[in-house]
């Protein structure tokens, strides 16, 4: 048995001096802001690692009103999750995710990443794809007021309950 899970986040961006996408730190003059290390991509990945098992959100496993989670590695809060969606008998088959940003340009950096969400997933990097599109200097994203990151996954069935 096979299930696809969506996850989307949005994150505002501000003055700074690096961007947090997909567990890595990239040099940058903006920076996302959030409760936890507002990295928009581990944030849709584990949103839709838990929408495909039907276990919930990741506002619900971690609450942004939460003290707990200020400031909080996402690529802890994407290690457990995955740890809930592996319990409930499920295996990560691919994901394949978009980062939405004017800038960085997010290819110099796509292997590091692929490979850190990999390694957080434990599947093999050919599992993982990212991609990068521009806001076309229109909206949000175009004129660098948000960050955005979309990501499907597919699940199977790992043991039968």
């Amino acid at each position: 048995m096979f299930r696809i899970g969506l996850g989307h986040d949005t994150h505002r961006l501000g003055a700074g001096d690096a961007l947090v996408l997909g567990g890595i730190r990239i040099p940058h003059d903006k920076t996302a802001i959030g409760h936890s290390d507002a990295d928009v991509l581990l944030h849709a990945v584990t949103d839709a690692l838990l929408g495909a098992a039907a276990l919930g959100d990741i506002g619900e496993m971690f609450p942004d009103d939460d003290p707990a989670n200020e400031g909080r590695d996402s690529a802890d809060m994407l290690h457990a999750a995955h740890a809930r969606v592996t319990a409930a008998g499920w295996r990560v088959v691919n994901l394949d995710c978009v980062i939405f940003a004017q800038r960085p340009k997010i290819l110099p950096s796509r292997q590091r990443i692929r490979e850190r969400i990999a390694g957080i997933l434990g599947v093999d990097v050919s599992a993982v794809w990212l991609k990068a599109k521009t806001g076309e200097h229109v909206g949000p994203i175009g004129e660098e007021l948000a960050i955005a990151a979309e990501c499907v996954v597919l699940v199977e069935r790992a043991r039968r309950d």
